[in-house]
């Protein structure tokens, strides 16, 4: 059974209304985990590769409601500085005023709207997603890993998402063409996140 509370389809109608005491006990405020978690991306480049980056510095917080996923909800800030593509002169290109303007624009953010369960161990999150002052929507589709106490004695819980976006939809327009044909890096970018978050005191 899943975080935001799907109800076996054997139960019955009077079972289904009393809260699993397992859930219950997920139900609550969460911290993301920077140490264990990663908000990444992945763009098509010259039309014939994948170039793969991450953010390195970011914080976010959940709230998972164990009985009902229109109260769960989500917040991601990332520091657009800490971009990392695996190359200093990419990096430094992405943090120009030819894409994310990081000067000016610090913080990309996320702030969810609704959440629904979709069956099983699956969910989807929709929010707002704001990149360079710009504001759009976003709806992420997540797995529920589970959820274990930690050696240290925190309880933590875990989902893996992903996305897509058109990045030109941000204002994030740059390219350049190629002489074979078709641009330098693509439009579509696919959004990753795999994220463990723990329970709040």
């Amino acid at each position: 059974m899943g975080i935001f509370g799907r109800k076996d389809p054997a139960e019955t109608t009077a079972a289904a209304g009393a809260t699993n005491p397992d859930l219950a006990a997920l139900t609550g405020d969460y911290s993301i985990d920077p140490a264990h978690s990663t908000i990444g991306f992945v763009a098509r480049h010259a039309m014939v590769t994948n170039v793969k980056g991450k953010f390195n510095d970011f914080t976010g917080s959940l709230h998972l409601d164990g009985s009902d996923p229109a109260k769960s909800t989500a917040s991601i800030d990332a520091k657009m500085d800490s971009i990392d593509t695996g190359s200093a002169d990419r990096d430094g290109h992405l943090k120009s005023a030819d894409f994310f303007k990081t000067e000016e624009f610090p913080t990309m953010s996320f702030r969810s709207t609704s959440a629904e369960a979709l069956g099983g161990d699956d969910y989807r999150i929709t929010g707002d997603l704001t990149i360079l002052g710009v504001t759009g929507t976003l709806t992420i589709d997540l797995e529920f890993n589970g959820s274990a106490k930690d050696p240290f004695g925190n309880e933590r819980v875990g989902f893996e998402g992903k996305a897509e976006i058109l990045r030109s939809e941000w204002g994030l327009t740059w390219n350049a063409a190629l002489e074979t044909g078709g641009v330098l890096v693509s439009d579509k970018i696919k959004l990753n996140f795999d994220i463990s978050a723990i329970k709040n005191a």
